[in-house]
């Protein structure tokens, strides 16, 4: 065998074993996202009854709260970041990155600053690299995380927005992450949270033709807004997590496919010039036994002579 066609099977031999990984990756992530497609179907119905409640909670009261009212001049914001902790996931983690850092030009020029909060490895990585400050960070669960994880997640969101902003606290709590649409589709969002805008869902329970019930509020209904408060920032942030996920298994899926497919096609490739390599060789040996047997032939005339 000759050197050039050795340089060619090591490398087939190279490139299957790739293949073999990608593939069982790819199955891997298929079978995740059935079960994470549940878990946002699940959370869902949760989530929007208690936007719906909060809002009926606020549009029946005139009490000032930061969960639904907006401060006049704002001029903090804080910035929650969803990435992955696993790469291998295509532009997953680089397009939830670009659109936060829209979302962190926009409002710096409206005069807000803002504190960042990230999810995720990938995310930690990119601001560590440039050297930006970062308000907090979570890791170890963006695959598979869980209602735990939001509540940790939420808790120090919480205390921002309901501090002074002239004592370290936010005005505003945004959100940014990869929405789920479906299998071959996941944009990256960003959603305020705080404030809720009580204009928005009114006009999306009217397009669905839904009327807000009235309520009596007991003790008060800044009582009542103070206990929905860490339950809509946590729900929204769970919902948001589970979201992620399944956008980050169906991204990895579609890189891992396409990486598969990639490595067929090499090594369809390389089939090919190990095969014109090995027919190279077989037709030199050929032309050296034919060169061979006419020169002793040669050899044997003159001697006769």
């Amino acid at each position: 065998m000759g050197a050039q066609l050795r340089v060619y099977k090591r490398r087939i031999q190279a490139v299957t074993a790739t293949k073999k990984i990608t593939k069982a990756m790819e199955m891997i992530a298929a079978s995740r996202i059935v079960k994470a497609q549940r878990r946002v179907a699940a959370s869902m119905p949760y989530a929007t009854e208690l936007t719906r409640a909060v809002t009926a909670v606020a549009t029946g009261s005139t009490t000032k709260h930061p969960l639904t009212t907006e401060v006049e001049a704002p001029t903090r914001a804080a910035v929650l970041l969803i990435t992955s902790d696993r790469g291998l996931a295509g532009g997953y983690s680089s397009n939830a990155i670009k659109a936060a850092e829209r979302l962190r030009e926009r409002l710096a020029g409206e005069g807000k600053e803002v504190d960042t909060y990230l999810v995720g490895r990938k995310g930690v990585a990119y601001y560590n690299f440039r050297e930006r400050k970062v308000a907090e960070s979570w890791t170890g669960f963006t695959d598979s995380p869980s209602y735990g994880d939001a509540k940790n997640i939420a808790a120090p969101l919480i205390e921002a927005i309901q501090t002074e902003t002239a004592e370290g606290g936010v005005d505003e709590l945004h959100i940014v992450f990869t929405e789920f649409v479906s299998m071959m589709t996941q944009n990256p969002v960003d959603n305020r949270m705080l404030p809720l805008s009580l204009d928005e869902v009114a006009d999306e329970n009217s397009n669905k033709g839904e009327i807000l019930p009235l309520f009596d509020f007991e003790p008060s209904a800044e009582d009542v807004l103070d206990a929905l408060l860490p339950r809509y920032v946590e729900s929204r942030i769970y919902n948001a997590l589970l979201q992620a996920a399944a956008s980050e298994h169906a991204a990895r899926r579609r890189a891992m496919k396409s990486a598969t497919d990639n490595a067929g096609d090499l090594i369809k490739s390389l089939s090919r010039l190990a095969n014109a390599a090995r027919q190279a060789e077989i037709t030199q040996e050929i032309s050296e036994i034919v060169g061979g047997a006419s020169a002793l032939a040669d050899a044997t005339a003159g001697s006769d002579k």
